[in-house]
């Protein structure tokens, strides 16, 4: 198990920044952290989210563990990794990604829906798989595929809640991956980063207790 994956694993919950602005990024990470979250994916699909990962990387490395999202081929990899991506996650499953990543000692967690993709990825070389689209699936289906794969790890992303959360994990999720509902980007624009802080130490505290 690499280092990354038992962080993922104690910490269980990844904070999706999907087109967030530059100029809010940094604020809005800080806001989290200091709610308690610390693993932070920004998507590949942001404008300008190399440089945020480098620049957080500097700032909040000692705290957070900075990773990259909607990693879709080998080319995005490579520069998400040179821009010092310590964990790849993707919609997708190609197996280049995780053949590169293992090469790099960078941690690959790709998209996966159906059991064969998942084996795939696994036979691949990764460690833990991201289980997409989770709000569509619905939480019986991730309880149904952990059966017979109990022993790979499963990032459930989508649909996640406070309300619901619990039984994601239940349901044999190792991790969770959230977006909107805790990298409120309205908040963030409007500069109120103290409801963001709020938020995350709401999601921080039910998944820990569990």
């Amino acid at each position: 198990m690499s280092d990354m994956l038992e962080r993922l694993q104690r910490e269980r919950i990844v904070a999706i920044f999907r087109g967030v602005e530059d100029r809010y990024a940094d604020d809005a990470a800080r806001a989290l952290i200091d709610g308690g979250i610390r693993m932070m994916e920004i998507t590949l699909n942001t404008d300008g989210a190399l440089g945020m990962i480098s620049r957080w990387r500097e700032k909040f490395g000692a705290e957070a563990g900075i990773g990259a999202g909607t990693v879709l081929d080998l080319d995005m990899a490579k520069e998400a990794v040179a821009a010092g991506a310590q964990y790849l996650i993707s919609p997708n499953l190609d197996e280049s990604v995780v053949v590169y990543g293992n090469e790099q000692g960078v941690p690959v967690w790709p998209g996966c829906m159906t059991p064969t993709e998942v084996v795939r990825a696994w036979k691949a070389g990764a460690e833990a798989v991201k289980i997409f689209p989770m709000a569509s699936l619905g939480v019986k289906y991730l309880a149904e595929i952990r059966a017979p794969l109990d022993r790979i790890p499963m990032i459930a992303t989508g649909g996640v809640d406070l309300d619901n959360i619990a039984h994601y994990f239940k349901a044999g999720a190792c991790a969770v991956g959230m977006g909107s509902k805790l990298v409120n980007l309205t908040w963030a624009r409007e500069g109120k980063f103290d409801l963001l802080t709020a938020r995350a130490k709401q999601f921080a505290e039910a998944a820990r207790g569990l």
